[in-house]
C-alpha cells in the first residue's frame, strides 16, 4: 500500500506539501495541487481519515440535526438536504444527518460527541433548545434553520422564513374569500414555528377587524400521530363538530392530505364545501391531492444552501457572532380554495 511519502517522491514535493493537499490547511498552488493529485491516483494513494484528522483537528464533517420522532422526510426535508448537500460538496465536506432521539443518545453506552466539525439544527423549541444548549456550552459552531427562541436568538446565527408574515397572508387570502371560520392545524405547539405561525393566523383577523373563533387553532402532538394522521383525526372530528368551519390550514402537504382524507369521509367537496391551504412545499405532491393544494413555496434548498454557507464561513472564520438570514417564501393560490358556498359579508 502506498504510503504519503511515496506519493511525495513521485510527485518531486515535500511530505508537507501533500499533506496540506489534502488536509486544505494552507493555500497550495493548482500546478502542485495536481501534480499530487495525480502521483496519489497513480499510486493508488487513499489518505488514513481518521489519522488525518486527528492531525488537523478537523473531520469535514457538517451534522444536521433533526428531530428524532418516526420519521419519514417529507419533501421540506428532502430539498433542504439537497441544499447543505450542495454546499458541502463545493467546499469539501461531508453530512452527517442524525435523527436518533434523545433517550437513545442519553444512554449510557451511547454517550460521545459526534464527529462533526459544526452542525446545523433544524426546529428550534420556543422555551428553550438542549440541542442548541448543548452546543453553546461546547463550542460547537452551530447554524439553526427556524427562529430560536428568546434565550438564544443573540446568541446562534439562524435562517428562517418570515412564518409570522406567511401565516397572515395565507388566513388573510382565505378571509378575502369570504371564510370566516378558519380551522388551523398548527406543527407542536414548543416549536418556534408554531408560535410564529399562530401570530400571524390572530393577527390576520384582527387586522380585518375579526376575532379569531375560539377554540380554531390545533397542535400536532410532538410524539406519536404522524402528520397524516393527524391531520385525518383532528380535520374529521372538528369539521363533525363545527359544520361552520369553511376552510383548514395545514402545517404541511401531509397534514393536508389528511384534511383531504377527512372531508372525502364526510362527504365534503374540496373546494366547493372546504377550502385547504398549507404551508407544504412547491408543486402538487401526491396523486390524491385533487384539486391541486394550495400552499406555501418555502424555497428549502435554499433554506440549506444558506445555513451550510453561513456554518461553513464559521468553520473558516472562527467568527461566531449571531446573524441572522430571512429566506424569501411566497403563497401559491390553487384549485384547493374558493369561495364559501355561503360568502358573507366581505373583509
Amino acid at each position: 500500500m502506498a504510503t504519503i511519502e511515496d506519493v511525495a517522491r513521485a510527485a518531486g514535493v515535500s511530505k508537507g506539501t501533500v499533506s496540506s493537499v489534502f488536509s486544505k490547511k494552507r493555500p497550495i498552488s493548482k500546478e502542485v495541487t495536481e501534480r499530487v493529485l495525480e502521483a496519489a491516483r497513480g499510486l493508488n494513494y487513499k489518505p488514513n481519515y481518521w489519522a488525518r484528522s486527528l492531525a488537523s483537528r478537523s473531520t469535514r464533517i457538517i451534522g444536521l440535526n433533526i428531530r428524532g420522532e418516526p420519521y419519514r422526510f417529507g419533501p421540506f426535508h428532502l430539498a433542504l438536504m439537497n441544499g447543505v448537500l450542495r454546499v458541502c460538496y463545493e467546499h469539501g465536506y461531508r453530512l452527517l444527518v442524525n435523527t436518533l432521539s434523545p433517550g437513545y443518545l442519553s444512554q449510557v453506552e451511547n454517550l460521545a460527541s459526534d464527529p462533526v466539525d459544526g452542525e446545523i439544527i433544524l426546529d428550534p423549541s420556543a422555551k428553550g433548545d438542549a440541542r442548541i444548549e448543548d452546543r453553546l456550552a461546547s463550542g460547537t459552531p452551530l447554524v439553526v434553520i427556524g427562529r430560536p427562541s428568546a434565550e438564544h436568538e443573540a446568541k446562534v446565527s439562524y435562517v428562517d422564513h418570515d412564518n409570522a408574515g406567511l401565516a397572515a397572508g395565507v388566513t388573510r387570502c382565505l378571509l378575502e374569500l369570504g371564510h370566516r371560520d378558519i380551522l388551523f392545524l398548527n406543527a407542536p405547539e414548543l416549536r418556534t414555528v408554531a408560535e410564529d405561525r399562530a401570530h400571524g393566523y390572530r393577527e390576520a383577523y384582527r387586522k380585518a377587524g375579526l376575532e379569531p373563533p375560539p377554540q380554531r387553532l390545533l397542535h400536532k402532538p410532538e410524539r406519536g400521530l404522524s402528520s397524516h394522521q393527524f391531520g385525518f383525526d383532528a380535520a374529521s372530528a372538528m369539521l363533525e363538530r363545527h359544520p361552520a368551519i369553511t376552510a383548514v390550514i395545514a402545517d404541511n402537504e401531509m397534514m393536508a392530505l389528511g384534511v383531504y382524507k377527512a372531508a372525502e369521509s364526510l362527504g365534503l367537496s374540496i373546494p366547493g364545501e372546504l377550502s385547504v391551504f398549507a404551508f407544504s412545499d412547491d408543486a402538487v405532491l401526491f396523486p390524491e391531492l385533487s384539486p391541486p393544494l394550495a400552499g406555501v413555496r418555502q424555497h428549502a434548498e435554499q433554506l440549506g444552501m444558506e445555513a451550510a454557507a453561513m456554518l461553513i464561513e464559521q468553520l473558516r472564520s472562527g467568527n461566531s457572532a449571531a446573524r441572522r438570514t430571512l429566506v424569501p417564501a411566497e403563497l401559491v393560490p390553487r384549485a384547493s380554495c374558493s369561495a364559501p358556498a355561503v360568502s358573507p359579508q366581505s373583509v
